[in-house]
Formats: structure tokens, sequence, C-alpha cells
């Protein structure tokens, strides 16, 4: 089974960027549908992006959209977020996660990793 492992977190200003990496241990995302999801505190976690096995299909929260870029390296097995504009509001702790079929669960679940952006 797959684990994923989310780095590239950091402390930025408004409008700067950052790219999140998402990398597979222990087994390869293509196989498998990958999701970027992100809770702030005081909120309930929400969806950012997502991207199908095969890397052709995403999805993207309307609160990102235009913004961020989520993308697959099947070589590299791993997926990242290309965070661009940022907004505090986009200050959150961002998780990589997993899934093996469309319409599942995400069953695979990374550690998380800290954005914080400033004004």
């Amino acid at each position: 089974q797959v684990q994923p492992v989310e780095s590239g977190g950091g402390l930025v200003q408004a409008g700067a960027s950052l790219r999140l990496s998402c990398a597979a241990s222990g087994g390869t995302f293509s196989r498998y549908g990958v999701g970027w999801f992100r809770q702030a505190p005081g909120k309930e976690r929400e969806t950012v992006a997502r991207i199908s096995s095969s890397g052709l299909t995403t999805y993207y929260a309307d609160s990102v959209k235009g913004r961020f870029t989520i993308s697959k390296d099947i070589a590299k097995n791993t997926v990242y977020l290309q965070m661009n504009s940022l907004k505090p509001e986009d200050t959150a702790v961002y998780y990589c996660a997993a899934r093996t079929r469309v319409g599942e669960e995400y069953v695979y679940w990374g550690q998380g990793t800290q954005v914080t952006v400033s004004s």
C-alpha cells in the first residue's frame, strides 16, 4: 500500500507562490487517485484539488481555481500542488491522500505540511 509523504510548506507573504510535493512511499501513484486537502484551525477539512490515477482528470475547489495547479509526475512518483497568488485565507495544514478508485474514500493519508500566508 502507498504512503503519501508531503513536503514544501512554509511561511510566505500574500501574493507569493509555493509548491507542495507528495511523494509515494511503498507504492506507485500511477495506480491511485490523489487529492490535496487542507484544514485551517477551527474549520473542517476541505478538498483543494484532485487528480486521477492517469493524471488526465483534475478537479479544483472554487476557492483555488485559477491559482493552484495539481500535477502528477509518474516517473518521480510524486504529485505536486503549485500554489500561486497565495492569500492569508489559504493558511492551513495541507494533506495529501490517495485512493484506489473514483468514488471511494481516501484511505492513505500523509502527515500534513503547514502553509502560512501572512498579509
